[in-house]
């Protein structure tokens, strides 16, 4: 390990800084124009000398392929421009995209960091680190920058990096470290620096705050300075972004933090290195899974238009849950859940859907599908003469569903919600224009044991989802006595291997290394080999493992590698 850079103390000097996490919707150049001027009006009225608001945050992170059209490069450059010209007087620090100029060689665009004081920019920082691995593609679009130079301002010294530029060491996969440059850089010239700052859009996972606070830590220690994180929150798509800004001392001691979740700020005074302390901090992985889907369902149906959602109540744990999330994150009135019995459902079953509707205050429908499934069997009788009743029976029931909360959705104008949890897509425990239907699958990243921690965190007050929910076997009543288990390992063991596979690569020599019977193993595998093709056509899902479905996995359908 390198030895820790001599200590630089900056006593003498006071500055207020402002961490001002916001939440952008991508290409609504003038709403985050708006939200960037009325933060840093907010900083300046607080006597903040410096306001700081997160990666790329004049168009919203990630762009994606708007990357590649010219017309939306324009319309931020010019919204730049203006924003430039109307911030208040003190020192305004922003992410932001930039055009290179020799553009025969390489990519087309910077990730860059602005500071910007009476109209004009007084630094520019361009990230050097460009993530190119689960969701992140950002080798597409940008040229890594130069080593970065340092900020001088107010008597102090700062070093500024973007994001991913911190993570050197715990990515692995970088050349350089930007963080170590800048500090023998500073050595090199005699010159101390008195505060590390990160600008980012980091997603939110289960259990990133502590990878995150691991590297924070770190970087305080070693070079024995200050260290201000601004991140941006909100949903964009499947991705969650926490916010969770903060400021830690030279001793790795938080000392300040905004409220994960929601956007906020807070104010920090170098004087002390000590600042505002605001929300609980979230310890408990449930509780931040839980806030992240709450704000993702309210960001993705207000971003995409929508006021209120449909959704089916089985009287299971998976709709349960989805309800509770829903009615959290948009009020109850806007919610509709919809139970559709089969031939096969029980008393129970709709006892129980009723009752959360009941408990949540959503709104409540009652639709039997069992003459549309006398219809279907009558219709295809003919043709299934002399064949036994199997799968196509009961994914008729689902396909039935589907259509028919699909119709409520067109007529009413709701957001239909899946509701199908990460173990059974997995393996393809779920039917294909059935309850696979919908708009946004939200709890598509949530494994079955981890439904159950987030149904008991509703609870944790007071019993929302009835109990008798939490404790039945679960099924999906698409025959008489059915349950998941029949069909499927114990779901404490299926979502052990997906964690082990999906998060963490694990073969099949690994997984039966572990403990794991070879014969369960190689059942789950070529489930999730076979079952590709499903979850192409899956709504979009919100990301909160380390590993979801979606953009950020890419595997091919057509394929036939077998362990």
């Amino acid at each position: 390990m390198p030895e820790k850079d001599s200590c630089w103390s900056c006593d003498s000097l006071a500055m207020k800084f402002a961490l001002i996490q916001i939440n952008p919707l991508i290409g609504d150049f003038a709403a985050n124009c708006r939200a960037i001027v009325l933060g840093a009006e907010q900083a300046y009225a607080r006597g903040c000398e410096l306001a700081i608001f997160p990666e790329m945050v004049v168009s919203g992170y990630p762009p994606q392929d708007f990357l590649e059209r010219q017309s939306f490069l324009d319309d931020h450059d010019r919204a730049l421009a203006r924003l430039i010209g109307v911030l208040p007087p003190l020192a305004v620090m922003f992410g932001c995209l930039e055009q290179r100029q020799e553009r025969r060689q390489g990519k087309p665009l910077y990730n860059s960091v602005l500071v910007v004081q009476g109209g004009e920019i007084i630094h520019r920082v361009r990230k050097q680190l460009l993530p190119s691995y689960d969701v992140f593609d950002e080798r597409r679009y940008f040229e890594p920058g130069p080593p970065a130079s340092l900020f001088s301002f107010g008597g102090m010294t700062f070093a500024i990096t973007v994001c991913e530029d911190i993570w050197y060491q715990a990515a692995g996969c970088y050349r350089s470290d930007p963080v170590a440059d800048l500090f023998a850089g500073a050595k090199q010239q005699g010159r101390r620096i008195d505060c590390l700052i990160n600008v980012s859009a980091s997603p939110f996972q289960r259990d990133k705050d502590l990878a995150r606070h691991a590297i924070f830590r770190s970087l305080c220690s070693r070079y024995q300075v200050p260290f201000l994180y601004v991140n941006q929150v909100g949903g964009q798509d499947s991705l969650l972004f926490d916010g969770g800004s903060l400021a830690m001392n030279a001793n790795s001691e938080i000392v300040a933090r905004c409220a994960s979740f929601v956007p906020d700020m807070v104010v920090v005074e170098s004087e002390t290195w000590r600042g505002e302390m605001h929300g609980l901090e979230l310890e408990e992985p449930v509780a931040a899974v839980y806030a992240a889907l709450v704000m993702g369902v309210a960001d993705y149906v207000r971003k995409c238009g929508f006021r209120s959602v449909v959704l089916g109540l089985s009287g299971g744990i998976d709709s349960a849950v989805t309800a509770a999330i829903a009615a959290d994150a948009l009020g109850a009135e806007n919610v509709l859940g919809v139970a559709l019995p089969s031939p096969y459902s029980s008393a129970d079953s709709l006892e129980d859907a009723q009752a959360l509707a009941t408990n949540l205050g959503c709104g409540f429908k009652v639709i039997p599908i069992t003459p549309l499934f006398s219809a279907f069997q009558e219709s295809l009788q003919p043709l299934f003469a002399g064949m036994e009743e199997d799968l196509t029976e009961q994914n008729l029931q689902a396909r039935i569903r589907g259509n028919l909360l699909m119709a409520l959705s067109n007529k009413f104008g709701h957001l239909l919600l899946s509701t199908g949890n990460k173990s059974e897509m997995a393996v393809g425990y779920c039917t294909l224009y059935g309850d696979m239907s919908g708009g946004l699958a939200v709890i598509s990243d949530v494994p079955k044991q981890m439904v159950y921690e987030l149904a008991r965190y509703v609870n944790r007050e007071q019993e929302r989802i009835p109990e008798r929910s939490l404790s039945k076997a679960p099924t999906a009543e698409l025959k008489a006595d059915q349950c998941d288990q029949d069909d499927l390992p114990p779901y404490a063991i299926l979502d052990q291997i997906l964690e082990l596979h999906l998060e963490q690569g694990a073969g099949i020599a690994t997984l039966v290394a572990a403990g794991f019977e070879e014969v369960v193993v190689r059942d789950v595998l070529r489930r999730i080999r076979l079952n590709e093709y499903k979850r192409k056509q899956a709504p979009m899902g919100l990301k909160v493992t380390s590993k979801a479905f979606g953009y950020g996995r890419r595997y091919p359908n057509v394929q036939n590698y077998q362990e």
